[in-house]
């Protein structure tokens, strides 16, 4: 990676790069935390496919209301992301 010397780059230059480099750090940042996201996504969707690791002689209230706390952090994301319940305008 060239940078741009300041004494002889112009400001509007040297603005521009520092633009550059910002929207880079940015989109890579962006990347990195998407790939976070999808991971955890994943992971939830393997343990709901195997039911929680829960058979169905195991279900009680205490794993029902697991699954309501789980479903109630969901939920809130879910509206943050889409502009639905407390997030809706």
């Amino acid at each position: 990676m060239t940078y741009l010397d300041p004494i002889t780059a112009s400001r509007e230059d040297l603005r521009a790069e520092k633009a550059r480099r910002n929207r880079e750090a940015a989109l890579n940042a962006f990347i990195a935390k998407k790939a976070e996201i999808d991971a955890m996504l994943a992971r939830l969707q393997g343990l709901s496919d195997d039911h929680f690791n829960c058979a169905p002689d195991e279900i009680g209230w205490a794993v029902v209301g697991s699954l309501e706390h789980y479903a109630s952090l969901l939920r809130q994301i879910t509206d943050s992301a889409f502009g639905e319940g407390e997030y809706a305008e």
